[in-house]
C-alpha cells in the first residue's frame, strides 16, 4: 500500500465516520435506551437526546480512520498475490480485512462507547462525570467492559456488510459498464448496512446490557450466551430485537453517508 493510499484511507475514513456518527446521533441514543435493562422511559426517553455526544465526537475520527486504514492495507496485502488474489475468493479477502479492521478499531471504539452509552442511559450526568465515575469504580479496565461482546458484534456485522457492499458495487458497475459514482456506492452501503444491522441486533442488545450493567453483576461479566438467554426469558424475541428499527435505520442511513462519503473523499485524495 502506497503512502498516498494510506493517507487517503486515514483522512477519508475519519471524516466519513465523524459525519455519519454526529449526524445520526439521536437515533443511536433512542436505540441505546430501548435496549437498556431499565427500559426506554427510565433511561431518559426522548430527553437529552444528545447526551454523551462529546464521547462520540472524540472517538469517531480515530475509530473510523483505524478501521479503514487496516481494511485497505489488509485488502492490499492479501490481494498482492497468492490464493487470495483470485477474483472468485474476493469475498473471503473482504471478510478477513473487515474483521481485522474491526478488532483494531474496537481498541479505540470501546472506551468511547462505554462512556457514551452510560451517559445516554443517564442523561442527568455529563460525559466528563461519567468518565470519572467509571475510572473511580472500575479503573481503566472499566473502559474496556464489553470489549469482547463489541468485537463479537462487529465481526459478524462486517462479515455481512463489507462483502455485500463490495459485491453490490461490482455487480452494479458491471451492468452499467463503468465505475460507480459516489452516490451509487452510498446506495449499496445503505442496503448492505441495513441487512447487517438487522441480523446482528441481538448481539448489539447483549453488548449494550453488558456495558450498562452494574459492576460485579452477572451481566457485567460479559457472558454473551447467558445475557441473551436472560433477555429471551424475560422479554422473548421482542427483547432480543429491541431497538432493531432505530438501529437498522441508523446504520442504513449511516451506511449511505459513511461509505458514500468515504468513496468520494478517498477518490478526491488519490
Amino acid at each position: 500500500m502506497e503512502r498516498r493510499e494510506f493517507v487517503a484511507a486515514l483522512v477519508a475514513g475519519g471524516c466519513a465516520g465523524m459525519c455519519a456518527d454526529l449526524t445520526l446521533y439521536p437515533l443511536d441514543t433512542v436505540k441505546t435506551r430501548l435496549q437498556s435493562q431499565q427500559g426506554f422511559h427510565k433511561a431518559g426517553g426522548f430527553r437529552g437526546i444528545y447526551a454523551g455526544v462529546p464521547s462520540a465526537a472524540v472517538g469517531s475520527f480515530p475509530n473510523a480512520a483505524a478501521f479503514f486504514v487496516t481494511y485497505e492495507c489488509t485488502k492490499s496485502l492479501l490481494g498482492a498475490g497468492g490464493a487470495l488474489s483470485a477474483p472468485h475468493v474476493a469475498p473471503v479477502t473482504h471478510m478477513l480485512a473487515a474483521s481485522l479492521g474491526e478488532i483494531v478499531a474496537c481498541l479505540i471504539r470501546v472506551p468511547t462507547e462505554v462512556v457514551k452509552q452510560r451517559t445516554q442511559a443517564s442523561p442527568s450526568s455529563s460525559t466528563y462525570r461519567m468518565l470519572l465515575a467509571t475510572l473511580r469504580a472500575e479503573g481503566v479496565r472499566g473502559l474496556y467492559r464489553g470489549f469482547g461482546s463489541t468485537v463479537l458484534r462487529e465481526i459478524p456485522f462486517s462479515l455481512v456488510q463489507f462483502p455485500l457492499w463490495e459485491y453490490l458495487k461490482t455487480l452494479w458497475s458491471r451492468r452499467q459498464g463503468h465505475t460507480l459514482y459516489s452516490w451509487q456506492a452510498a446506495v449499496c452501503g445503505a442496503f448492505a448496512g441495513a441487512v447487517a444491522a438487522f441480523v446482528t441486533t441481538p448481539l448489539d442488545v447483549a453488548k449494550t446490557r453488558i456495558i450498562l450493567a452494574k459492576a460485579g453483576s452477572t451481566t457485567a461479566r460479559g457472558n454473551i450466551p447467558l445475557v441473551l438467554h436472560e433477555v429471551w426469558k424475560s422479554q422473548g424475541l421482542s427483547g432480543l430485537f429491541a431497538g432493531g428499527i432505530p438501529r437498522t435505520a441508523f446504520i442504513s442511513v449511516g451506511g449511505f453517508i459513511f461509505l458514500g462519503a468515504y468513496e468520494k473523499l478517498r477518490r478526491s485524495l488519490l
